[in-house]
């Protein structure tokens, strides 16, 4: 009987087909646990950073609107001129960063393509991508996956997690091309004054490297206007600038984000755009257009109402035992763990377990964050006090040293 190349035992495979880059990627952190969480009932969920607010109406109808108009052809490779020029014209009057719309932005599949299309736009195989954790969990996987070598900058006890300019310094090496830096932060919420960016610009330019600047939780900080590191002396040229829709907007299912930066290097982002995704969905980026134009007044009320439950979360944890700093940005808390006793992983399972609250262990952000959880506060204010009253049952049960629980519920 001669053999089928389709039956499954004709030939045994003698090596694996899977890229050894792909084969040695773990898992995402955030994913793999919350795929026990989706198995449970009663769950309350602080985990998956995505807003728990629907996306405002006014959004909602320009995506209907632009169905019933019949808007549902691609858009060209770099995006649609009238976002891009919404978008040129938002970054002048909101920072007076100035990109021309026809050379300097490009529309990508949220902010994720942006950064992966980056990587692989700027890396040669070998070349070293600074990255500070802990991290959002796809900066380095992407470093990998365009041949280059993520390298770790650890931040975990450092006050508020903050990259510093001599640990930046001190990392940087002869085959550094890039680093990379988001604020305000996830896991952390950490931002930067102007006075700390022009600290870590100085370092950036005196090694001449590129900056990838993750700038999309930007809208979501509370404590001081953010400000762009490319609209400091000397960083215009070499920061790329990312920023999207999915966080201030509540648009995280529309999967739009966009790219600034030189000319050379988001033509070349185009190039590889045009060979993988070819361009970012049209009603997507019309309902884009009409949130820059007339959202603002619902970005406010969402960010009044993160900061809210910032104050709040931040501190119950506290009273909790678990000790943890006020975030400037994002909606996202980064308590320490450590006077439980447990590992994050340990702590995440146990409460979810016993207490019904899902919540992210530290490691997914990086490895040496086996002390510290996230808390995604993005919930309704009673979700968020019943999870804190749970949580704080939850240490007082396994660690009374840290809390009183009697101070803590009454809280």
């Amino acid at each position: 009987m001669s053999s089928s190349p389709y039956h499954p035992h004709t030939v045994a495979p003698r090596v694996t087909r899977i890229s050894h880059v792909v084969e040695n990627l773990p898992p995402s952190g955030i994913r793999a646990f919350f795929d026990l969480v989706m198995s449970m009932d009663d769950v309350i969920s602080l985990g998956v950073g995505e807003p728990d607010f629907v996306t405002p109406w006014r959004i909602r109808e320009a995506s209907i609107f632009a169905i019933e108009k019949g808007y549902t052809s691609y858009t060209s490779n770099r995006g649609m001129p009238e976002l891009l020029r919404e978008i040129s014209s938002w970054l002048a009057r909101s920072y007076d960063l100035h990109y021309n719309p026809s050379q300097h932005i490009i529309i990508t599949v949220g902010v994720s393509e942006a950064l992966d299309l980056a990587m692989r736009a700027i890396i040669n195989p070998g070349d070293e991508v600074i990255v500070p954790e802990p991290a959002y969990v796809s900066y380095a996987p992407t470093v990998a996956l365009a041949g280059g070598i993520p390298v770790s900058l650890p931040t975990w006890h450092v006050p508020g997690f903050k990259i510093t300019p001599d640990a930046l310094d001190q990392r940087i090496s002869s085959r550094t091309r890039a680093v990379v830096i988001n604020y305000p932060a996830n896991p952390t919420g950490t931002s930067y004054s102007r006075a700390e960016l022009e600290a870590l610009a100085a370092v950036i330019r005196k090694h001449d490297l590129l900056l990838l600047s993750d700038e999309v939780y930007d809208q979501l900080s509370y404590d001081a206007p953010h400000i762009p590191i490319a609209t400091l002396p000397g960083m215009y040229d070499r920061t790329l600038y990312f920023n999207g829709f999915s966080k201030a907007y509540a648009m995280t299912g529309y999967r739009l984000g966009f790219a600034c930066g030189p000319e050379p290097i988001i033509s070349a982002m185009i190039k590889i755009h045009q060979y993988t995704m070819l361009c970012a969905p049209i009603i997507s980026q019309m309902a884009a257009i009409e949130a820059l134009r007339n959202a603002t007044p619902d970005v406010r009320e969402m960010v009044a109402e993160y900061n809210r439950r910032r104050r709040f979360i931040v501190h119950a944890l506290n009273l909790a035992g678990l000790p943890c700093h006020l975030p400037e940005g994002a909606f996202y808390a980064f308590p320490s763990i450590a006077p439980t006793g447990m590992d994050g992983v340990t702590f995440a399972t146990r409460l979810l377990q016993e207490e019904r609250v899902a919540v992210v262990p530290g490691t997914a952000f990086g490895p040496g964050g086996s002390s510290f959880i996230r808390i995604a506060y993005a919930a309704s204010f009673d979700n968020l006090r019943e999870a804190a009253r749970r949580i704080t049952r939850f240490v007082a049960r396994h660690a009374p040293h840290a809390v009183s629980p009697s101070t803590a519920l009454a809280s």
